[in-house]
């Protein structure tokens, strides 16, 4: 007999005693992926054990429903990170993953010989940040574990860049349609909100400021950002605005005890990350003690009021809508009497997450969350 022909009739015969047989072998072939840094990354075609390298790339992957994959964790996981609360919405709502073994240290600074020697081992590193953090070809020619390079984006300016991280590690693990309903999820709070604040009048509008904001650990009360995606969700009247610069906005700024006396905003937010530093650097106690911010009208008037840390190992995206839903209600009351922020906070996270996370954040930060804030 022919050899050819008997290796076709005998595939044939085992296509047909076995149908999955012959659908499986495409399925051990790998496949490329064109990663955020151009590299094309050669992947096995079933994806089943990864580990999330730099801020915030773990959270994305529990966003996209992924976190059955990971077989180790940095080190922010452990404890590691420097506050000794936890604001991060996915790590409360799923507080198993300190329990995988360590391969490195938060943002981004891995270890190739604990990598090396997790068990079972990777099949991709997902790298957040890979642009700013960089490494992707030497820590994979050190594991021999394909790298793929993501970004991290934000809710504005770097919307597209969120969005197409979604999309490509969706791609590596299989979730593409996840990946979708995320970025639609976050499309139509986005819309909500957008279309709640646009039947407000410009002179209804309150001036306002957001203090203590985080940014690579805890600030005092000065630390603002003046692109605050909930105030531009909200078109709010954000004394700060003004300062932000260049085609991203302008990420953060510290603003002059001078410059917010003569600003004097109406209603003053406070993200409470900045309760957990000590002595002067409290952006609470600050505001406290310090005879210049007790001239500002807002705490005169007791209208300072908590939100959540959104900036807690880089971005909590539900924490930023979180936060527009509560800050809708304070500043436009009629516009958000529907809502319930906490009710909502919790929406947001069980959709994003699997589970609830706010009620037990704001027992940690001593109830301050979604409430007004005793200065005085």
């Amino acid at each position: 007999m022919d050899i050819q022909k008997f290796r076709f009739s005998f595939l044939a015969a085992l296509t047909i005693m076995f149908p999955f047989f012959a659908t499986s072998l495409p399925a051990q072939e790998p496949r490329a992926i064109m990663d955020m840094l151009g590299r094309d990354v050669v992947i096995p075609n079933q994806i089943d054990r990864v580990i999330c390298s730099g801020s915030g790339c773990l959270r994305l992957l529990v966003y996209l429903q992924g976190q059955d994959r990971i077989v180790g964790v940095d080190s922010a996981e452990k404890g590691g990170l420097p506050f000794a609360v936890d604001a991060r919405p996915y790590a409360v709502a799923n507080p198993g993953l300190g329990d995988f073994p360590l391969f490195g240290e938060f943002r981004g600074h891995d270890n190739p010989e604990l990598i090396a020697a997790l068990d079972p081992a990777p099949q991709v590193i997902l790298k957040a940040n890979a642009q700013r953090d960089g490494g992707a070809d030497a820590l994979q020619a050190k594991t021999g574990i394909p790298v793929v390079g993501l970004g991290y984006g934000n809710l504005t300016h770097g919307r597209e860049n969120l969005n197409q991280t979604l999309r490509i590690m969706a791609q590596v693990i299989g979730k593409e349609e996840r990946a979708e309903a995320v970025i639609a999820f976050f499309d139509a709070l986005q819309a909500d909100l957008e279309q709640r604040a646009a039947l407000v009048a410009a002179d209804d509008r309150p001036s306002t400021f957001i203090g203590g904001i985080a940014m690579r650990g805890g600030h005092g009360f000065a630390s603002t950002e003046p692109a605050y995606a909930p105030f531009a969700f909200l078109n709010v009247r954000n004394v700060a605005g003004d300062l932000s610069t260049g085609e991203t906005g302008g990420s953060h700024a510290t603003v002059a005890k001078e410059q917010l006396l003569l600003w004097d905003p109406d209603v003053v937010f406070l993200d409470i990350s900045t309760t957990r530093l000590q002595g002067g650097a409290n952006g609470l106690e600050q505001l406290r003690t310090d005879p210049a911010y007790q001239a500002l009208s807002a705490i005169q008037a007791n209208r300072v009021y908590g939100v959540f840390p959104y900036n807690f190992y880089t971005t909590n995206y539900e924490s930023v809508f979180a936060n527009a839903y509560f800050i809708g209600s304070v500043l436009y009351p009629e516009q958000f009497a529907d809502i319930d922020p906490m009710a909502k906070a919790e929406e947001i996270a069980t959709f994003l997450n699997g589970g609830p996370a706010f009620e037990r954040i704001n027992k940690d930060f001593e109830n301050m969350g979604f409430g007004r804030t005793t200065v005085q």
